[in-house]
């Protein structure tokens, strides 16, 4: 039998609103999934048309959403390193090994892992988490759009685009903003900047 392996990625690490959320897969290797990479290669439709097949068969998935104040009280890195480590912890069944994608490993991990520069465009089971994760967020902040009128979170996803940063100074912050990113810091404390 192979081993269980899962990978590991997170989307939405850059924006300045709304959470990380983080995918941990585990593929059926009898059950291969043609067309997976990196999630920024893919076209939102692509990522569309993958996610419920990585859904239907995968062998396991986990998704974990890192909320804005969970980021804010451990800053951005600590915060997805924490998600990733509780997506590992509640994937069933417990993977016997975990392809993080990038060069830090979460602490106190269900099983040993190896950090892989790049591996979203390397190892399929971290593409798919990759796919898992921006097609989750990507719902997220489109909801948010409703939520949160006026932002354009529908469309830029919360990144600091232009648009993104005039209607911050026009409207100020709104509660999935993170506050420890500067942009949104120096609306809120327009002083100290």
């Amino acid at each position: 039998m192979s081993q269980l392996v899962a990978g590991v990625d997170e989307a939405g690490r850059g924006p300045l609103a709304g959470p990380v959320v983080v995918a941990a897969v585990i593929l059926d290797p009898q059950r291969p999934i043609a067309g997976l990479d990196d999630s920024k290669r893919l076209s939102e439709a692509e990522r569309e048309r993958l996610a419920p097949l990585i859904r239907a068969q995968a062998l396991a998935f986990h998704i974990e959403i890192v909320g804005r104040a969970e980021i804010d009280q451990h800053n951005i890195l600590q915060a997805t390193l924490r998600g990733m480590a509780r997506s590992l912890h509640l994937l069933r069944p417990i993977p016997e090994l975990a392809l993080i994608d990038g060069n830090r490993l979460p602490l106190a991990l269900p099983c040993p892992a190896r950090a892989l520069i790049g591996g979203d465009a390397l190892e399929p089971a971290i593409s798919a988490a990759s796919i898992l994760a921006k097609v989750e967020r990507d719902r997220l902040m489109i909801a948010l759009e409703d939520i949160h009128p006026g932002y354009g979170f529908a469309r830029h996803k919360g990144y600091p685009t232009p648009d993104h940063l005039d209607a911050l100074r026009r409207l100020g912050a709104c509660a999935e903003h993170r506050r420890s990113f500067a942009p949104v810091r120096a609306v809120i404390e327009p002083g100290l900047f």
